[in-house]
């Protein structure tokens, strides 16, 4: 039928997927050639439909031409059971760790127990006082304090000698000391202007009715004024010269880290330097004592 059909061995190998040996032990019967009896009907049941033949014919008439019924099957290949021998040195190994960690536990144990009792305190500090103990009680002399408790000599910067006294290589001369541009310098109330002028930015809040208080600075310094809930109304570094006229709110406070370095007007005309660092505001308008 394959002849018939004109197919070759090959043809007919790839279109059912069986060894072209096999294929032509089959049309041979050279059942030597080929696996066992499974194996060779399942191949023969595939060429039959290969071909457009009847499969269970074919596969009737092979049972009919080799009649053997019953084949034993053949050993599986494969490999011999063994075991890595790596596994028993690991195997002795955890052994001898875990037994060298049981054998040293028990060691430090017993030369717990079998150690003497800690030593009592140096002659020198006198026997520890006991409760039962009548009468007066002998101390030794104190002892030194710990390393950790003394106090560590003063860290001195580098190059702050050569700088000279006032850190800027400036050494002042003899029987004069030099004062610093942040040293606090006194303010001479004589010296205050009377009336207010303006030298610098005037700062306002913009408040109904029109402020009458007026803070200005005389030399750097924050100013703060805050309100009786301590909300900030206004908060500024002002600099030489800047002004801020104060609103007319009731409860308003105003907090200065230099009360001499403001100056209050009160109605254009000087009332002094603010009395303190923490001043009300509605207190400004009072004559400054």
């Amino acid at each position: 039928m394959r002849e018939h059909r004109r197919l070759s061995v090959e043809d007919v190998a790839e279109v059912t997927r069986v060894r072209r040996v096999y294929l032509a032990a089959i049309e041979d019967m050279q059942l030597e050639k080929l696996p066992s009896r499974p194996f060779t009907i399942g191949y023969i049941r595939a060429y039959a439909n290969a071909l457009g033949l009847d499969a269970d014919a074919a596969v009737d008439r092979f049972k009919a031409e080799e009649p053997v019924l019953e084949e034993p099957l053949r050993a599986p290949v494969g490999v011999g059971e063994t075991r890595d021998p790596r596994l028993m040195a690991i195997v002795m190994g955890a052994v001898i760790i875990v037994t060298a960690i049981v054998v040293w536990n028990v060691a430090q144990r017993m030369m717990a127990e079998n150690a003497p009792p800690p030593s009592t305190a140096p002659a020198d500090m006198g026997a520890p006082p006991r409760a039962d103990q009548d009468g007066p009680v002998s101390l030794g002399a104190p002892l030194p304090p710990p390393v950790e408790s003394t106090t560590p000599a003063l860290y001195e910067t580098p190059g702050l000698a050569a700088a000279g006294a006032d850190g800027h290589g400036n050494v002042a001369p003899p029987g004069q000391v030099n004062v610093k541009p942040t040293d606090h310098v006194p303010i001479d109330p004589a010296t205050l202007p009377a009336i207010f002028q303006a030298s610098g930015k005037v700062y306002d809040s913009g408040a109904n009715p029109p402020s009458n208080v007026t803070l200005q600075a005389l030399r750097a310094s924050s100013l703060i004024i805050r309100g009786s809930d301590g909300s900030v109304y206004f908060a500024r570094q002002m600099a030489k010269g800047e002004a801020y006229r104060v609103p007319q709110v009731g409860g308003l406070v105003v907090e200065v880290t230099d009360p001499e370095s403001f100056q209050v007007f009160a109605g254009g005309l000087s009332r002094g330097v603010l009395p303190g660092a923490q001043v009300a505001a509605g207190k400004l308008d009072l004559p400054i004592e």
